[in-house]
Order: structure tokens, then sequence, then C-alpha cells
């Protein structure tokens, strides 16, 4: 039986042409150097992701993940596409699917702020609420099928939708930009994990380039990503959801690939939002939470290769801007009401700023 139809593989080769042409005007992300003193001989840089259309890291995933879907034949001509997300993929996915034509639905918490819904339908999405959080991925399952559409489910797919060999994948980016630096071959690589597919691509990435980079993953408060590597135990699950956005996760989803990593890092909320607010003189703009906590851990990284007396390089991200977050992070009475204290992380990260210690 012949299941092929010559509309839906001319709509698929349009489809992927659009996305690569998309991908061809955007260009790479830039490499950028972090101002550490130069007689440490540690080099710090950020790969900084909000430089994508949709402003986040999470626009290379919704690209990958909509080319696996279109490649697999899940996704076709007006075929509905559904995210449980309410956070930056699914602003990236509903980028994504007005570029092709497809409508888009995501589903999130009725406690969603009215700023991330605005954003996903100013690309062109529609908000579906749940009262209970965890009811996401059910509801989304669920209007698939009423709709006959797709569920993209970046939780399960985020690790095998990117060709982790190479293919312009984030891993590639950095190591093809670190190449005329001083040290080429990081030391280190700092990341966070949120579905995983970020540390999966990059960790297994150095290994099939035979490369001695180590990957290091930072953990903030309330992730169980942590406590599941340490003891060995994916099947671990937390009470509730991470305050940094775009990393973190209450249950240890599909995609992240523990072997692959070398060392994790727990990173408190309190040292992830002082740092953001440490460095926007620094970095002369406002970056996003889970760079802070990629931050506070290399951080940690550089003061510990100071005490060994090593040189090198460190490469961490950027994962978007900070002007998403002025009415969270950015907010002191956000702040205050979280029953964060901030001080403590202040005075560490000027003391790591001013001797390199930690």
């Amino acid at each position: 039986m012949d299941r092929s139809c010559s509309r839906t593989r001319h709509w698929v080769c349009e489809a992927v042409k659009i996305i690569e042409a998309d991908a061809n005007r955007s260009a790479d992300t830039h490499l950028l150097r972090y101002p550490l003193p130069p007689e440490w001989g540690i080099d710090l840089y950020l790969k900084d992701e909000s430089t994508h259309p949709t402003g986040s890291l999470k626009h290379r995933l919704a690209r990958s993940l909509f080319l696996y879907a279109i490649c697999n034949g899940w996704i076709a001509g007006g075929t509905p596409v559904i995210e449980a997300s309410s956070g930056s993929t699914a602003v990236s996915e509903a980028y994504f699917a007005r570029l092709l034509g497809l409508p888009f639905i995501a589903v999130m918490p009725r406690s969603t702020s009215a700023e991330k819904v605005a954003l996903i339908e100013r690309q062109g999405g529609r908000c579906h609420f749940v009262d209970e959080p965890s009811a996401i991925y059910d509801e989304s399952r669920r209007l698939a099928a009423e709709l006959g559409g797709h569920f993209m489910d970046q939780f399960t797919h985020a690790e095998r939708a990117t060709d982790w060999r190479g293919n312009n994948n984030i891993a590639e980016s950095i190591f093809d930009q670190m190449k005329l630096e001083a040290s080429p071959e990081p030391d280190w690589v700092v990341v966070g994990a949120g579905t995983g597919g970020t540390s999966a691509t990059i960790g297994r990435y150095i290994h099939y380039r035979k490369l001695h980079t180590r990957l290091a993953v930072v953990d903030p408060e309330f992730s169980v990503f942590y406590d599941a590597w340490c003891e060995g135990d994916p099947s671990l699950v937390g009470t509730r959801g991470s305050r940094i956005e775009g990393i973190g996760r209450p249950r240890v989803e599909p995609s992240f690939v523990g072997q692959t990593i070398d060392r994790m890092i727990k990173v408190p909320d309190a040292a992830s939002i002082a740092t953001i607010r440490y460095v926007e003189s620094l970095l002369g703009r406002r970056v996003g939470g889970s760079t802070g906590t990629n931050l506070w851990g290399a951080f940690q990284i550089i003061a510990e290769m100071r005490t060994s007396r090593s040189r090198g390089s460190v490469v961490t991200l950027l994962c978007d801007g900070g002007e998403r977050y002025a009415h969270t992070y950015y907010s002191d009475e956000w702040v205050a009401a979280q029953e964060m204290d901030l001080s403590g992380c202040f005075a560490r990260l000027e003391d790591f700023h001013k001797q390199g210690k930690w």
C-alpha cells in the first residue's frame, strides 16, 4: 500500500525549506567574553542565546522539535500543534508554527503571568489554561486527540530531536567559535537543565569529538535533577516547581541524560537572583534568572581553578534577556514576597570578583 501523497510530500519539503531559511537568516549567536582580571589566566565566555528571533535558547529547541516532528510525519499542512509550556519554549514554538501557517496552542497553568501570555499571543499562539499545573501534560494529550493535532512534548523529545554529532547544534557552534581563543578547548562548559536536551547534546558532542572538556550542570532549588543524579535515582519527584524559569523540574524528564554529565552544582534561588542583579552593570544589560544560575556555577568552578593555579577557559550560556522578568527577578517587592535575602550572595559575588575566591 502506498501511503505517500504528493501534496503532503510537497508541504513537508516546503516546511523544511522555510525552517532552514529562517536559520540561515538568523546566523549564529555571539560568544561574549565576561570581564575577569587578565592576570587570573582564566577566560569566561557567554554564548548569547538571547539574540535568536524569539529571544532565548529555546529557539534552537523549537526549531529542532518542528523538524523532528515534520520529518517523522507527525505534522503536515494544517496540523494543530500543542505544547505543555508557559515559557520561552511556547514563545518559540508559536513563532515556528506561524512561520508554517499552523495553529498553535500552549497549555499552561491559569496562574501564568499576563506578560508570558502576551509574548505567546504576539507570536500567533493561543493559550489554554488549566487549574492544576500538573495537568498540563494530560490536557495537552487530550487536546491533540480532540483536534487531530500533535502534542510536541518537549520534555520527551528534546534530547533526540537535536543531532548531537553536529549540524550546527549549540555544542558545535560553541567549539567552532572557541577555535581562535587563547584556550580553545574549554576546561568546563556550564549549563542548566530544563528538558535536559541542551546538556545531553553538549555532553554527547564532547564525547563524540574526543574532547577533554568537562560538563557541569547547575540545578536550582526545588528541582530534583541534582538529587536524582547524586543518588542515581531517576524516580525522585519533587513537591513544587522551580522559581528559575526555563530550568529545574519537579521530576526527572525523559530527555535528561545524567551519564553525559561530569558534575552537578546546586544553586540557591537567591544566588541566581543576586547574580543577575550583580552582573547587570558589568554586562551593561539585564539577563534572565537561568543565566544567573549558570554564572554562579561558573564562578565557583573558576574560583576552584584559581585555587589549583589552573589556567584555561570556561563557557556558559546567556539564555535570555532580563526584560521578561522586570516584575519578578528585578522587582524588590517580588524578592521580598519570596522571603529571599540576597545580601550574603552579594557578598560572595563581591569577594569572587575582587579576589577570585569562593
